[in-house]
């Protein structure tokens, strides 16, 4: 899978070990609460989790679900020199991506990555709904403090 020379310039500014001519490495989280996506973190994003993760409570039933959820269901990839990475069969099949047209989405601090019939069936669909509900002249920044 390609991805996305914008996205690929994120990657490498968050990998701390990437220089020029080096690949930067990306952590691809595939958890089952993801359902229809996966999501794609630089090494420093999801570095910091970890961290956030690991000074959880010890012996804590969340702290066993979230690193079962984060750290166990995500895995450390390296962006090859044409710009790939290789997904494994399992995350593949998570999304039916045997074949067919793949959707990036940035969403901050990290992207998403959908087959993208599914994408516009689920989140397309859904922020049209929403959208719909809103009353005339609705700005979405609104809803962001400070702005």
């Amino acid at each position: 899978m390609s991805i996305p020379a914008d996205f690929r310039r994120v990657l490498e500014a968050g990998d701390p070990d990437w220089t020029e001519g080096l690949s930067p490495k990306l952590y691809l989280q595939f958890g089952d609460h993801l359902k229809d996506n996966l999501r794609v973190y630089s090494v420093e994003e999801f570095d910091r989790i970890a961290a956030q993760i690991r000074a959880m409570p010890a012996g804590s039933k969340q702290k066993q679900m979230v690193s079962r959820l984060y750290l166990g269901q995500s895995m450390k990839l390296e962006i090859d020199r044409d710009g790939r990475i290789v997904m494994p069969i399992r995350q593949r099949r998570k999304l039916g991506l045997e074949q067919g047209e793949v959707l990036f989405m940035g969403v901050g601090d990290y992207f998403e990555i959908w087959k993208a019939d599914t994408f516009e069936t689920t989140v397309g669909q859904e922020v049209t709904d929403w959208l719909e509900e809103q009353p005339e002249g609705f700005d979405p920044l609104s809803l962001v403090e400070g702005l």
